[in-house]
């Protein structure tokens, strides 16, 4: 194994640093990395689960879904929106109950079963065990349009608020009124890491992130404006095939940018295998694993380990020390 502690929170494969040294554009995802959603998106999915399974399917519970079950999901690789993993634990909860099983104990089969293709492989293994979901697939009728899903609404609902949610939707929301969720973003990014970071970097960074548009620059304010928003990429208001883990965003990005070799910063194992198939296809990509942000980040920093992640940081400011202690 060739990845070494350079120092306190960096971790380096030494066998890329001449690959590292070639680097000359950055591009970061957003949610875990820019900003901490720990208490905004992570929340949101706990209390929109909630909500459904008690006003669609009739199961009178509270506080069902816990951090534990959201980081199994997502570390699958299949996760990267968040309505998906509300639908697969709102799934699973009504699965439980006509299986008569614990919902606590029976998520985990469920997400041992999931792979990269998300939600599909939720629903082959409640297939599976031969569970009638009929009724509750009806209801929800997931994914469909982002605009007019129920699922997908009530979910925006929470996170975006009243003002913001009229600002997406032109509309008022049906089931929630006033602040939402989002207001409870953390911006971990800051103006001095921006400089450093354009000193070395010039005008090529960009952000490739699941959010809308006005979703991030809702919460990183004036810090939206330092990077290249024409060659950015905001998945939630692009076709869903172009969700990650799909490399085409990023690669679209690396070439509006003019990058020749670029680091892409991200803290889930979409973002990893999406720098790895833009790698593989001819855009010089190194991935940069963050798990400070992490509920656990002493499982994520193994997680990114076992995949082999070329750089592995506690934080987002470790960038330029890490650079500099590389010689890039």
């Amino acid at each position: 194994m060739t990845l070494k502690k350079l120092d306190s929170g960096i971790f380096v494969d030494t066998m890329k640093i001449d690959k590292i040294k070639s680097l000359d554009g950055i591009i970061f995802d957003c949610d875990g990395v820019l900003i901490d959603v720990s208490n905004s998106y992570d929340l949101a999915i706990k209390k929109t689960t909630d909500f459904i399974v008690k006003k669609f399917a009739k199961i009178d519970e509270s506080n069902i879904v816990n951090t534990q079950m959201i980081d199994g999901f997502k570390a699958t690789g299949g996760f990267n929106d968040e309505v998906d993993v509300t639908y697969a634990m709102i799934m699973s909860v009504v699965a439980a109950k006509k299986l008569r099983k614990s919902f606590s104990e029976f998520i985990f089969d469920v997400i041992n079963n999931s792979d990269q293709s998300g939600i599909k492989s939720v629903e082959k293994y409640l297939d599976i065990l031969k569970v009638d979901l009929s009724e509750i697939r009806k209801k929800l009728a997931y994914p469909g349009s982002r605009h007019t899903n129920i699922l997908s609404s009530i979910f925006d609902e929470i996170f975006y608020g009243t003002k913001l949610y009229y600002q997406l939707y032109k509309k008022r929301p049906d089931f929630f009124d006033g602040k939402g969720l989002i207001e409870n973003d953390i911006v971990l990014v800051k103006k001095q890491l921006i400089d450093s970071l354009k000193k070395k970097f010039g005008k090529k960074l960009a952000i490739v992130s699941g959010r809308g548009v006005i979703s991030a620059g809702y919460s990183l304010k004036e810090l939206f404006e330092e990077f290249d928003l024409k060659n950015s990429k905001f998945l939630e208001d692009e076709p869903r095939d172009l969700a990650k883990p799909n490399p085409q965003p990023l690669i679209s990005s690396i070439k509006g940018l003019g990058a020749t070799c670029t680091l892409f910063v991200g803290d889930s194992t979409e973002d990893y295998i999406m720098a790895k198939k833009s790698d593989e296809m001819g855009s010089k990509t190194i991935f940069c694993g963050i798990y400070g942000t992490s509920n656990d980040p002493e499982t994520k920093r193994k997680l990114f380990e076992k995949k082999n992640v070329e750089i592995i940081l506690e934080t987002i400011d470790l960038i330029p020390k890490t650079l500099n202690l590389v010689g890039a």
